[in-house]
């Protein structure tokens, strides 16, 4: 069982792994695909990678919430997972969110300019 000093531990090594993984997903997807498609799953990943949820009622610490729907869903069936797939659906809901404002603000393609007009 962790103490508290190694449930931080482990959870912080968790989470560093989690944004690394991310930030790979995103080095490599970005020289592949520049734009919103790469923008959407790597925001989508994240979500889904660094989601946290609790393993179960009554438990205090928190556990990434992928593993714990899928633990769950195999061993106990979808309803007992929902207090897992909650959280995992409401992150990827705020990524897709997340995107489409990003697509909008910082990522939209510039108009190009009418004939004999510089711009």
């Amino acid at each position: 069982m962790l103490n508290d000093s190694s449930y931080h531990i482990a959870l912080a090594t968790y989470l560093g792994a989690g944004f690394l993984a991310v930030l790979l997903l995103a080095w490599w997807l970005l020289r592949r695909w520049p734009g919103f498609p790469s923008l959407l799953f790597v925001l989508l990943g994240a979500a889904l990678v660094l989601t946290p949820a609790y393993p179960g009622e009554g438990v205090t610490t928190l556990a990434p919430a992928l593993i714990v729907a899928g633990f769950t869903i195999f061993t106990e069936g979808v309803e007992s997972a929902e207090h897992a797939i909650r959280p995992l659906v409401a992150a990827g809901g705020a990524a897709l969110v997340a995107a489409l404002i990003l697509r909008f603000t910082l990522f939209r393609r510039g108009r190009p300019a009418p004939d004999g007009e510089e711009g």
